[in-house]
Order: structure tokens, then C-alpha cells, then sequence
């Protein structure tokens, strides 16, 4: 493994042969790696002497990309505790990479905080739910994912009002039923781990609070209804459709525009035959670029309005794929393509994945792979592209998370069990856990300390907006 400041080298998974061995020897070798790795030594979080400050790490991330959509990027971290999280995930992952590791690997989200959780819908139209952001996906010990979530459980919950102990208690619950799932899955096989895929409506119905459950109910088939309809982006009022621009948020950057229309059309030329005669029946009509998310405010993200002869329309996202945030820490990757790594990261852990998955890149030297920065022109940038999800249905675990934080821990919880089971020993994971307490209760401390570390943090990052070159929008971006 890569080192890294006073890094130990992380024990390899072993070897997906060894996956091939009985269940009762992978769950013996997994509870065997606790002797060397307690389970409550997961609890434990220290600041380093020689950690870098976060402010730093982000004005470096900052360099390489779109400049003048910085100022949003910061805005939107200067938020709250919660949204810094969501932004500092190159912070958290060099952090996460000198606390104690099980080595047992899975493909990890990467980050992993409670907002990349939704729903969409799968080909045959039913909502599932399941982690919804690749961008920093890479194979990683598992335990790295469960410590995010359960640290933007603990903020949330502090930031909807909750007390302290009730806020530590929900990483608690989700780190519980993540260890009841994770024994439920241990006894299936592979192809029936690979099929198992969560049914938005189904898990709704399970809620244990009532009144939350009939109002998320209520809501979820309003939202349905709703996200059938179009996305509010294209205007059809003209002789073609085209998109609406809202600036700053959804906007034309002509000088970037070519770079995004040549990635589109290296895109559709390499798709495989079933999928380029669909592709081939619409034509790339108009681009514009969409800030999204935090983390990823500034890198290259845009949207293509694809329409047939007749006007009908087909929405791709194209967003720009960096290297992984946690790559630093980890084993080397074999992608020559960040947008490679993204979609197969997400075809490996999601149950039901986009049909329009696929990746390119822009004109020049492709740099990013190597680890070195891209141009700021948009030269030799790596894209993966996707089918633009209908934002009201996406949030709709978001906006479920404020009537029910309780209810959405432990469907978080169960969604990332599964999600690693499909890619990690599912049983030497579930072995080292045991079906007792003792690996919940750790989370929830290290969780809850990490909080606390990233109020600091955040609290840093503020002052340090005052103090230098990094301007703030008004708070309405």
C-alpha cells in the first residue's frame, strides 16, 4: 500500500480465492483478525502533530478546477458543520487513513455521508434505494464507509436539534442493523447477494414511527407522480427544445462549451452496438453546465439535451471524474480512466445501476490518471457520463432523513451492508463483527469524536474564508 505521512502499510484483503473457502473458514479467519485488530479500537480518533489543516488540503483541490464557481463551493461548506463534511472528503479520508484497519476490502463509496443515499428509479420504473455518489470510489477497508456515515448522522442529528446523546445514538442504530444485515447476508449466496436490491416503498413500510412512516408514505406517492413528469429544464416553446439556463447554478460557458460537446461525441462513438442504436436515434441539441453537490463544485459537470427528429428528449449528465480522493492511501488502482473507475465502482456496488453508464474524455493529454492536475482549459479532463436522475425523486431519501432520522439510519445502514457484500467477504466481514454490540458501540464513539473534529474544523475553514483569497456568493447560491 501507498504510505503517507507516519501511515502504516493496510493489510490486503486476501486474495478472491480465498472467497472460495468454506463459509465456517472465512468467518474463523475473520473472527480471528480481531485479536489483532480489537473491535473497540475502532472507536479511536487523535489529531495527528503532522495533520494537515483542512483549508489547505481544499485550497489545493481548488487550483485545478473552474475557478469562478469556487466562491459557490465554499458558500455552500461555510453552511453548516454537516456541510463542510460534505465537502471535505479528501480531509476525512487522509484522517480515516491512520486510524486502525481490519484490511477486509470492499469497493468503498468513498464518501459516504448520508446525503449520497437515495432513490431512483430502476428500468421496470419501481423507486429503489441505494447509494446514489461514485465519485470517490475505490476499494477500501470497510470500515472507512460506516465512520463517514456515521459521522454525518451525528451532525445532522445535532443540527435538526437533537441531543447529544440522542445524536451519538444514531450511528449506534445504524451500525447495528449494518451488523444484523451483514449476518443475514453472510448466509446467502453469491447470485443471491448480487440480486438483493431494496424497494423504496417496502422499506418505507417497515418505519417503526408510525406518524413518520404515513406522512413518508404520503409524500413518496406524491413525489412519484410527480417525477414522472419532465425535469423543468427544457424549454419545448420553440421551434426545438433547448435548455433553461439559471445562473449561477445552471448556466452556458461558451469557452468550455467544444470541450463537452467532443467528450459527448467520443462518448457515443465508443458505446457498444446495443447500446449506440439507441444512442443513434438522437442527435446532442444543446449543453449546459449544472453546479452540483459541494464536493464537487468546480470540477466540470454538464448536462446534454439529446433529441430525436420528432423533439423527444433524452438528458445525459456528463461530470468530470478526478482521482479518487482516498487513492493517497490505498492500493494502486488499474484505470487509465478515472470515468472507468467511477462506473465500475457503481456497477459493482449498486443492485440496480444506469443503463447509460459509461466514460470518456476530453481532447489531450489524459493527466488526471497519473495523479498529476488536469488543464484548466478543460484539456485532457476525464468524464463518466450517466442519464440525468430527476432530482425530486433522488432526494427524496434527503428529505425523508428530516422526518425520520432514526428510521433513515438504520435504512442507511442496511443499504450499506449490502452495497459491500456484493464486493468484499461478505462473511469474514460479518465474522469479525460478531452479532453483538461491541462493533456499534465503537462507531458510534469514533463518530461522535469526529463530530466533534469537524466542528472544529469547520470553525477553522471560516475563519480562514475571512482571512484569505477565498470569496463567499450571497447565501442564496
Amino acid at each position: 500500500m501507498k504510505q503517507h505521512g507516519t501511515q502504516t502499510s493496510l493489510p490486503l484483503q486476501p486474495e478472491a480465492s480465498s472467497r472460495l473457502r468454506t463459509r465456517a473458514e472465512r468467518h474463523a479467519a475473520g473472527a480471528q483478525l480481531r485479536k489483532s485488530v480489537c473491535r473497540t479500537s475502532q472507536a479511536e480518533w487523535a489529531v495527528r502533530s503532522d495533520r494537515t489543516q483542512p483549508a489547505v488540503t481544499l485550497a489545493a483541490q481548488g487550483k485545478t478546477r473552474i475557478q469562478e464557481l469556487l466562491p459557490i463551493r465554499y458558500a455552500r461548506m461555510k453552511a453548516s458543520p454537516f456541510a463542510f463534511l460534505r465537502g471535505a472528503a479528501a480531509v476525512m479520508a487522509a484522517d480515516l487513513a491512520h486510524t486502525p484497519s481490519t484490511g477486509l476490502t470492499v469497493q468503498a463509496c468513498g464518501d459516504c455521508h448520508l446525503a449520497n443515499f437515495g432513490s431512483y428509479a430502476s428500468p421496470e420504473g419501481v423507486p429503489v434505494f441505494d447509494i446514489n455518489d461514485f465519485d470517490e470510489t475505490l476499494t477500501a477497508p470497510f470500515e472507512w464507509d460506516i465512520k463517514r456515515l456515521g459521522t454525518s448522522l451525528v451532525l445532522a442529528g445535532l443540527e435538526s436539534g437533537m441531543s447529544d446523546k440522542a445524536a451519538r445514538a444514531l450511528p449506534e442504530e445504524m451500525a447495528l442493523t449494518y451488523t444484523v444485515q451483514m449476518t443475514r447476508l453472510a448466509e446467502l449466496s453469491p447470485i443471491e447477494i448480487w440480486t438483493d436490491r431494496i424497494d423504496l416503498t417496502s422499506a418505507v413500510a417497515q418505519f417503526e414511527d408510525r406518524k413518520v412512516r404515513a406522512r413518508v408514505q404520503a409524500e413518496l406517492t406524491r413525489r412519484l407522480d410527480s417525477a414522472r413528469n419532465h425535469f423543468g429544464l427544457v424549454a419545448d416553446n420553440g421551434p426545438a427544445p433547448s435548455l433553461r439556463e439559471c445562473p449561477p447554478l445552471v448556466m452556458r460557458l461558451p469557452a468550455e462549451e467544444d470541450t463537452i460537446r467532443h467528450a459527448f461525441a467520443r462518448y457515443c462513438a465508443t458505446q457498444p452496438p446495443e447500446r449506440l442504436a439507441l444512442l443513434d436515434r438522437y442527435r446532442l441539441k444543446d449543453v449546459v453546465f449544472k453546479v452540483v453537490g459541494i464536493g464537487s463544485v468546480g470540477t466540470f459537470c454538464a448536462i446534454g439535451l439529446f433529441a430525436t427528429a420528432d423533439s423527444e428528449t433524452l438528458l445525459l449528465q456528463i461530470k468530470e471524474a478526478r482521482t479518487s480522493v482516498l487513492a493517497p492511501f490505498t492500493a494502486p488502482d488499474h484505470f487509465h480512466n478515472q470515468g472507468e473507475r467511477v462506473v465500475t465502482g457503481q456497477r459493482i456496488t449498486q443492485a440496480v445501476s444506469d443503463s447509460f453508464l459509461g466514460w470518456t474524455h476530453s481532447d489531450g493529454p489524459q493527466s488526471d490518471a497519473t495523479g498529476t492536475a488536469p488543464d484548466l482549459s478543460g484539456a485532457g479532463r476525464q468524464f463518466y457520463v450517466r442519464r440525468l436522475k430527476d432530482s425530486r425523486l433522488a432526494a427524496i431519501g434527503a428529505d425523508f432523513a428530516q422526518q425520520g432520522l432514526t428510521d433513515y439510519a438504520k435504512l442507511c445502514g442496511r443499504t450499506l451492508a449490502r452495497a459491500h457484500a456484493r464486493s468484499g467477504d461478505v462473511v469474514a466481514i460479518a465474522g469479525y463483527i460478531g452479532k453483538g454490540t461491541a462493533f456499534a458501540n465503537a462507531i458510534s464513539a469514533f463518530s461522535a469524536a469526529y463530530a466533534k473534529q469537524t466542528h472544529r474544523d469547520w470553525a477553522a475553514f471560516t475563519a480562514a474564508l475571512k482571512g484569505n483569497n477565498l470569496t463567499v456568493p450571497p447565501a442564496s447560491v
